[in-house]
């Protein structure tokens, strides 16, 4: 397993921990975000996205469950969040295995509430806070 870990002291650097993120995810297109409620996981995707060159407003799906968004390159970015899901089921009906085997990036907030539903195959993203600052931990 590779890991790479990066401490986040500001914003500001959330553009670089973005880039770093993407060119370590490869060819990975499942990427799971772990971490406490708001240690920063809506904030940092919203900085992938930016890195992508997303031209949507990226909100956080609580209540939609997946935002879809367009990449400048014109592909599409789907963005979840199982927060409020009480069930795998309910993850399974909106068709959440095809979005991760559709071969477009997913971003996926509280992933351990689906993890029998995620490929094999994920980056996952752990984000620790420490103090003001934010331990982000990249694994494949």
């Amino acid at each position: 397993m590779k890991t790479v870990q990066i401490r986040v002291q500001s914003p500001e650097e959330l553009p670089e921990a973005a880039h770093q993120l993407i060119r370590f995810a490869g060819d990975q297109k499942v990427i799971a975000f772990f971490g406490a409620m708001g240690a920063g996981k809506t904030t940092f995707i919203k900085a992938i996205c930016r890195e992508l060159e997303v031209q949507d407003a990226v909100t956080s799906p609580t209540f939609a469950l997946v935002n879809e968004y367009q990449s400048a390159a014109g592909e599409p970015v789907f963005h979840f969040d199982f927060y409020r899901i009480k069930n795998e089921n309910e993850a399974s009906d909106i068709g959440c295995e095809e979005y991760f085997s559709s071969g477009h990036i997913c971003l996926v907030e509280w992933p351990e509430k689906i993890l029998n539903l995620l490929p094999q195959e994920i980056v996952r993203v752990t984000i620790e806070v420490e103090h003001e600052n934010r331990l982000l931990t990249f694994q494949r």
